[in-house]
């Protein structure tokens, strides 16, 4: 029972959007899975973030292929430095980060949902 209620809790929230963690989480969930963190790096009232969000990251269906695909985190400039010596220039940035921490890509920028998926679907 309390298999199914998890299951249907976890549904719900994938509604919602991506299912974003902090980055220590992410690193712990990645030692089980196996799969990449992408890490998005945001900042407090930055435009093209809140439209990255909203336009692409809440899409229900394409954040089930996100979530399918990498462990997704947030970190908010604002608020968290940056681990493992990554740099930013601009909000949104997009890192991956494979098994080892080390960076497979960097994507900086506000995307359509077909670019997006376009510029992550062979990150592996």
């Amino acid at each position: 029972m309390s298999k199914i209620v998890i299951v249907f809790i976890l549904s719900i929230v994938s509604l919602w959007g991506v299912e974003f963690h902090t980055y220590k989480e992410a690193l712990e969930i990645q030692k089980k899975s196996n799969k990449i963190i992408m890490v998005d790096v945001v900042r407090n009232g930055c435009h093209y973030c809140e439209k990255m969000d909203k336009q692409v990251l809440q899409n229900p269906k394409f954040s089930k292929w996100l979530d399918k695909r990498f462990i997704s985190a947030r970190i908010n400039l604002d608020k968290e430095k940056l681990p493992k010596g990554m740099y930013v220039d601009f909000t949104p940035t997009f890192y991956f980060l494979n098994t080892k921490g080390e960076i497979l890509k960097k994507i900086p920028g506000s995307w359509s949902i077909q670019d997006f998926k376009d510029l992550t679907e062979k990150i592996h």
